[in-house]
C-alpha cells in the first residue's frame, strides 16, 4: 500500500472522535479499561469508505451492525444517530476522502466472559484512507474460518486469527491471507470477500462458507449477476481472474495466489466490476 499526504485539516495531531454522543479531541477521548470490548472483544464494528464527504452505503452498514449487535447480543445506539456521528467526524477532520470506524461494545463489564449491566460503549472515529497499488497479491493459510462458530457471519472486534493471518501472508510478500472454513472451501480474506472467474462466471463463496457478508460483495453480486457457489480452496489458484471485494479496496484484482500468477490482472471480468462499481460510487452515496 502506497502513502499519500495527509489532507489538510487531518493531522493525526488533530483528531477528533466521537464517544457516546460528544466530539472530543482523540487525546481527551476516554474509555474505561474495564471496558468489554477491550477485556473480551465483546464488541461489534463497521467500517465505511468517505465519498464526498459522506459515509458510502450507510444504510447497508448499519443495518449490517444491527445485525452482528443482535447475534451477538449488544445494544446499539440508534441509526440516525449513529448516521448524523460518521458525518460529523468526517466533516470535524475535514474528510472529504478517508475511512470511518463504528465501534460498539456491551460496555463495562467484570474481568471475565460475564457480562455487567451498563450500557454500551458506542465509538466513531476517522481517517485518511492511502490507495492500493492497482493489483495484488494474496497468500492462503493453513488456519481455518469456523463456518460454525457463534460468531460465523458476525462482524466482532474478535480479529486476533486475522491479525495473525495477516501477518503471516504480507511476510510472503501478499497484502491478504485467504482462508478456508473447516471444510476446505474458500472462505474470505481477513478484511475481504474474494471473487474468482471460470468459463466466463464470476463466483463468490456462498455465506454458508461461513465468510462475512460483506457489503461491497453484496453490490457486485447485484451489478455484475456474479453467483454464490462454494469451491475447494485450491480453486483460486486455477482461476482465469480473481479479485477482493471490500470498504476499502473496492474491486482490488489478484495478479498471483501463493507466488502464483494469474491468467490477467485484471481479467475482463474483473474490469467489467471495478467500472460498475466505480459508477455507482460516482452517482449514489447510500445505494
Amino acid at each position: 500500500m502506497t502513502e499519500t499526504s495527509t489532507p489538510a485539516g487531518a493531522s493525526p495531531k488533530a483528531r477528533t472522535v466521537w464517544i457516546n454522543g460528544e466530539l472530543l479531541p482523540e487525546d481527551e477521548a476516554r474509555i474505561s479499561p474495564f471496558d468489554h470490548g477491550w477485556l473480551v472483544g465483546d464488541a461489534v464494528f463497521e467500517t465505511l469508505i468517505i465519498v464526498r464527504g459522506m459515509p458510502f452505503a450507510a444504510r447497508r452498514h448499519l443495518e449490517r451492525l444491527a445485525y452482528s449487535a443482535k447475534h451477538l447480543g449488544v445494544a446499539v445506539p440508534d441509526t440516525e444517530v449513529l448516521r448524523d456521528a460518521m458525518i460529523a467526524v468526517a466533516a470535524a477532520n475535514g474528510l472529504q476522502e478517508g475511512r470511518l470506524r463504528v465501534t460498539v461494545s456491551s460496555g463495562t463489564g467484570p474481568l471475565g466472559s460475564n457480562r455487567g449491566d451498563s450500557p454500551p460503549t458506542a465509538t466513531v472515529a476517522a481517517t485518511p484512507q492511502p490507495p492500493w497499488p492497482a493489483t495484488t497479491a494474496v497468500a492462503t493459510v493453513d488456519w481455518t474460518i469456523n463456518e460454525r462458530s457463534p460468531l460465523a457471519g458476525l462482524k466482532t472486534v474478535s480479529y486476533g486469527a486475522n491479525v495473525r493471518a495477516l501477518a503471516a501472508a504480507k511476510e510472503l510478500g501478499a497484502s491478504e491471507a485467504i482462508f478456508a472454513n473447516t471444510q476446505g472451501q474458500l472462505c474470505e480474506g481477513t478484511g475481504s470477500n474474494v471473487f474468482l472467474a471460470h468459463q466466463g462466471q464470476l463466483i463468490t463463496p456462498s455465506l454458508a462458507s461461513g465468510c462475512l457478508a460483506g457489503v461491497t460483495r453484496q453490490l457486485v453480486i447485484e451489478l455484475t449477476g456474479a453467483v454464490e457457489q462454494d469451491v475447494p480452496l485450491g480453486s483460486l489458484a486455477d482461476a482465469d481472474e480473481a479479485f477482493l471485494t471490500s470498504t476499502t479496496r473496492d474491486v482490488h484484482p489478484i495478479h498471483a495466489v501463493d507466488g502464483h500468477p494469474l491468467p490477467s490482472a485484471p481479467g475482463p471480468l474483473t474490469q467489467a466490476a471495478a467500472q460498475a462499481f466505480a459508477h455507482l460510487k460516482a452517482t449514489q452515496i447510500d445505494p
